[in-house]
């Protein structure tokens, strides 16, 4: 336990991507089986131990020290497992220290009623900083910077390989991955990728520089619209029915209406959207079936999902991936035909003379469907279906963002390297209450888009202008007379009765910080408003 500990520590403050695959690849070439298949699969949220709760962490702290004391601390503190580490009284015994394997092998196997007990030995055997890694590894909330994407890349960077080589084999293996380790370790064969249903390794975009252009041909590329949904990979094999996320995260269990209703024999890469009579709904309309374990009658009749086919990459049992994208494009035309399918149609092709005639298309595209495109895509006609995201091939030519100035109103702490920072950001417009009033409603968060010397100054400038404090979260001066303003880009906006304002960004970010423009100049309700409506009538 003490090395997992030791790694999940490191890799919390360490921000640069090449330094937490640097600790990965060498934590998982130095730690035994199965100790470091455990850890990988805890990294890649394939461990969850469902009889461990956050309240039954809760309950085992407060029954060892005063619970208005602990409160008082998890207030402060701001995470349940960070401030339990810290705070838990230890009593000596005879408990030995735990490892990794035994922690998982008796979770197993344990009953709800001995959870807890478990829980209280292994505490009391364990420091702070394995106390820490004992309760994230239990609560599934690592919050190391670690996707599961960079962590199978720590997998290929140890073991010689392409991660589309991992991502290949990656659903016919099971935690905790000794054949695997055995392969990348040459002691043993590649494990088999005819597993039935598998994952094919998403091919991506790169974000296009405008810059770029001069050097491309028009005519080598196609371009469609890059949907507002959620990239998705469809496959049935075999008898077996699959709709995988772009990280291979299975998600459909979610969407039990969408699998059946798919009548075909392969794997068709695409966009996931609610789609009535051939028309897309919102972004909004879509997250009502996010995420969700299952999804009653009444959600999925209210809320039909459907796939927008971009790529087909298996007809029957034909791998097409080493084709050209003009010969799968024309394949996946003459399949989507074939299938007649109401949950299942075509991504059309946007037809463009040169760039200027794209970039005219792209600022104004036309009524429809394509009024709720984040964008354009542009693919090569000659491109294979390669893994990651080849330089050159396909690009994303995403559509300029909605800027607008909010005032600051809240920080919360962060988490990870950020847990002794105010990082988090709630900011506010302005906007005229009953009695006539100027005052700020929220309109969003975000903890992103500022450089670690931007953080030191706003954390600051929190710290330096609290009015009032709510635990982990501080309210900061914000009046007419005096505020920091926030440039904040988005993608889109959304009704929202959960929120004071009624709408909710899409992907907000800070753009810029305005220390020089004063508070009361920051934009209206009204512009935020205006916005929604053009998006409504081009919906």
């Amino acid at each position: 336990m003490r090395a997992f500990a030791l790694l999940l520590d490191r890799l919390s403050f360490s921000p640069a991507r090449n330094v937490k695959l640097t600790l990965l690849r060498d934590y998982l070439a130095s730690a035994p089986d199965p100790e470091r298949g455990w850890a990988l699969a805890s990294l890649t949220g394939d461990l969850a131990f469902d009889e461990a709760k956050p309240s039954m962490i809760r309950k085992a702290v407060e029954a060892r020290m005063d619970p208005q004391l602990f409160a008082l601390s998890h207030d402060f503190v701001g995470d349940l497992a960070e401030t339990v580490a810290l705070a838990w009284p230890v009593r000596p015994g005879a408990n030995t220290e735990p490892e990794l394997s035994e922690v998982v092998d008796t979770l197993r196997s344990a009953s709800r009623r001995e959870v807890p007990q478990l829980l209280e030995r292994w505490l009391d055997a364990l420091d702070a900083d394995g106390r820490w890694a004992l309760l994230k590894l239990l609560t599934g909330g690592l919050r190391v910077g670690v996707s599961a994407r960079l962590a199978k890349q720590a997998l290929a960077d140890l073991g010689g390989v392409a991660v589309g080589e991992i991502e290949e084999v990656w659903h016919g293996q099971a935690p905790p991955y000794q054949d695997l380790f055995a392969w990348l370790e040459k002691r043993s064969d590649k494990p088999s990728a005819d597993t039935p249903a598998r994952f094919r390794p998403v091919m991506l975009a790169q974000a296009l520089d405008e810059a770029e252009f001069p050097k491309l041909a028009p005519a080598d590329y196609a371009a469609e619209w890059k949907w507002d949904g959620i990239r998705v990979q469809a496959v049935i094999e075999g008898g077996q029915r699959r709709l995988y996320s772009r990280t291979g995260d299975d998600v459909g269990k979610s969407f039990p209406d969408l699998l059946a209703a798919l009548s075909f024999e392969g794997v068709i890469d695409g966009e996931l959207l609610i789609l009535r009579d051939g028309r897309i709904g919102s972004f909004s309309e879509l997250q009502q079936r996010l995420n969700r374990k299952t999804a009653d009658a009444a959600l999925q009749e209210k809320y039909p999902a459907g796939i927008r086919a971009y790529d087909l990459l298996l007809e029957g049992s034909e791998d097409l991936r080493r084709l050209p994208f003009l010969e799968r494009r024309r394949r996946l035309e003459d399949f989507i035909a074939r299938l007649k399918q109401p949950r299942l149609d075509l991504s059309p092709l946007q037809a463009f003379a040169d760039w200027d005639e794209l970039a005219r298309l792209r600022a104004a595209p036309p009524p429809g469907d394509a009024q709720k495109a984040e964008g354009l895509m542009l693919k090569r006609w000659d491109s294979l279906y390669e893994a990651g995201r080849p330089k050159g091939p396909w690009f994303k030519w995403k559509r300029d963002p909605y800027l607008v100035d909010a005032v600051l109103m809240y920080a919360q702490r962060g988490h990870g390297k950020r847990s002794g920072f105010y990082s988090d950001y709630t900011f506010g417009v302005w906007k005229l209450d009953q009695n006539g009033e100027r005052g700020l409603t929220p309109v969003g968060k975000a903890y992103f888009g500022f450089t670690d010397e931007e953080l030191l100054r706003l954390d600051k400038f929190v710290r330096d202008n609290t009015v009032e404090r709510f635990g982990p979260v501080r309210a900061v001066r914000a009046d007419k007379d005096f505020g920091l303003v926030l440039e904040v880009a988005f993608e889109g906006l959304q009704r929202s009765p959960r929120h004071k304002s009624g709408v909710a960004m899409r992907f907000p970010r800070i753009n810029r910080i305005r220390w020089d423009k004063p508070a009361r100049e920051a934009d209206e309700i009204a512009a935020l408003e205006k916005i929604l409506a053009r998006e409504n009538e081009t919906a």
